[in-house]
């Protein structure tokens, strides 16, 4: 009998072989090329996860809000990077601030304002707009060069470097269009650093993120930290991107087959898990809301079926070329697992011959 036998559905699978080798294999690849791996957080929201990613050479962890933090640095991590500009919260890190390396992000003077109201001494990295149009600085506009003068002057702030987020290569459907993004991301911040440099402004770190740039870039030159996240798990975007397989996906949905009509097979498992997310920044491509297998026939890719449908409790899975009974147990494969674990409460854990329960530790409704 499988160790998955037993579980009520729907369920996070977490399968601990892939996660350790997809951990192991984003550190050697930045040992290899001489930068920092900071893993974002947001990913997994886990303190168990987390501390594999330091044990194994990461230099602190990347997390996207104040709450984040906090829950990361009670567990003992002692730097951390919050990659959103934040405009307040910041002196609920007090309690902290003082045995962790804090390191924020401002694309605005309004930013530098509130870091600087903190009275927190906090690293500051200065954001970049690579392409994606969301947060960061226009890279042509000289705004980097006025914003990191400003820093200089405010005593409790340290002028760490540039950072940015190239999530638009979400949006590609092939590998080569990933490798120019990454190559366009790269040149683009070193430009601005250059700039900084040519007005003696000292740039320690150029921080770039985002998975699928990280797997398919070309060249590392100039750059001294990536902030991949969702390697750790992987789904189907980057799967599509062409950047990773199948068969590196660590995470997984169990779920049953409570019902089924002529064209569906229906499930347990619907929004309230899988989420309603087709896919990052404009996924290109993206058909449904997951890739569904059969539990005993588990990425059998003639077994696939789409799910195509989702309420909040139920999902629709498109008739294949077979049958399944109802009570019938399915893994899918998500568009994004990132969601996926946020709206879970823990994983459980493929671990040889049991299964082990992770918590999450850091959901976004935490405080």
């Amino acid at each position: 009998m499988s160790v998955i036998e037993g579980l009520e559905t729907p369920a996070v699978l977490l399968d601990r072989v892939k996660l350790e080798c997809n951990l192991a294999a984003m550190q050697e690849l930045a040992d290899a090329q001489g930068m920092a791996l900071r893993p974002h957080a947001k990913t997994h929201k886990s303190v168990e996860i987390a501390r594999r990613q330091v044990a194994l050479g990461a230099s602190g962890l990347t997390v996207a809000t104040v709450s984040e933090a906090r829950v990361f640095s009670t567990a003992g991590i002692g730097s951390i990077t919050i990659s959103r500009p934040t405009m307040g919260g910041l002196e609920r890190l007090a309690s902290i601030a003082q045995r962790v390396d804090l390191r924020i992000v401002v694309d605005s003077l309004r930013g530098i304002e509130v870091a600087a109201g903190s009275g927190l001494d906090l690293g500051v990295f200065i954001k970049v707009d690579v392409g994606l149009h969301r947060c960061g600085v226009d890279p042509q506009g000289g705004e980097a060069l006025e914003l990191a003068r400003q820093i200089a002057t405010v005593p409790n702030l340290n002028f760490r470097g540039i950072l940015s987020h190239a999530g638009q290569v979400y949006a590609v459907a092939e590998r080569q269009a990933a490798v120019e993004i990454a190559e366009a991301e790269r040149t683009t911040m070193l430009k601005v650093r250059d700039e900084l440099i040519a007005a003696d402004l000292a740039v320690p770190e150029v921080s770039v993120g985002a998975t699928p740039t990280v797997l398919a870039a070309a060249c590392f030159e100039g750059i001294t930290e990536i902030r991949p996240g969702n390697y750790a798990f992987l789904d189907l975007l980057p799967i599509k991107v062409g950047v990773v397989t199948h068969e590196d996906v660590a995470l997984s949905v169990l779920a049953t087959v409570i019902s089924k009509n002529d064209q569906f097979f229906i499930v347990d498992t619907g929004s309230k898990t899988l989420t309603s997310d087709t896919g990052g920044h404009g996924m290109a491509s993206a058909v449904g809301f997951g890739m569904a297998y059969p539990v005993d026939d588990y990425l059998n890719q003639h077994k696939a079926l789409t799910v195509v449908g989702l309420s909040e409790e139920h999902g629709k899975l498109a008739h294949g070329d077979y049958d399944l009974p109802i009570g019938a147990r399915v893994r899918i494969i998500p568009n994004h697992s990132c969601p996926v674990a946020n709206l879970a409460r823990e994983y459980a854990v493929l671990d040889e011959d049991q299964v082990v329960a992770w918590p999450i530790d850091a959901p976004s409704h935490g405080k």
